[in-house]
């Protein structure tokens, strides 16, 4: 924190899928019961790509060599439960989509934030995913366009 007085109101998305379109979820401790892919807001200082990597790393252990820019995203307004992390009168926030392709699915070190992680069916991940726009990713990039 620090530009602005709170976290920075920009974030990225990274699905992790296989070419067999299994997806990566991650259940956060709170709010319990809400599952997503690997997120995380940018720090004042990087870019989406150095973003992209870091959370990758920090949520799943998962340190990979290509994370593709989908160079698509969306905006959103902020949970109102997440607000207080963010400056005096945030309410929106721009996130941008990555997608990390693997051969198969890989064990997960969850950091705190997560309480399980679960390798999904990409259309059994649409149903549980608890963000919009965390469904058009998956649907988009992992079923739809998803690498045969």
């Amino acid at each position: 924190m620090t530009a602005g007085g709170g976290k920075r109101p920009e974030s990225v998305l990274v699905l992790v899928a296989t070419r067999a379109r299994e997806v990566l979820l991650l259940e956060r401790v709170r709010p319990t019961g809400f599952w997503q892919s690997v997120t995380g807001s940018l720090e004042w200082s990087e870019d989406a790509t150095a973003a992209a990597h870091r959370e990758l790393a920090e949520e799943t252990g998962i340190v990979a060599g290509t994370v593709e820019d989908l160079r698509i995203g969306a905006r959103f307004y902020i949970r109102s439960e997440w607000r207080e992390r963010f400056g005096p009168g945030v309410r929106e926030n721009r996130e941008h989509w990555f997608r990390l392709w693997l051969d198969a699915t890989v064990p997960v070190r969850l950091s705190r934030e997560h309480a399980r992680a679960e390798w999904l069916p990409a259309r059994q991940a649409l149903d549980r995913v608890g963000s919009w726009s965390n469904r058009i990713a998956i649907e988009r990039f992992a079923v739809r366009e998803g690498a045969a």
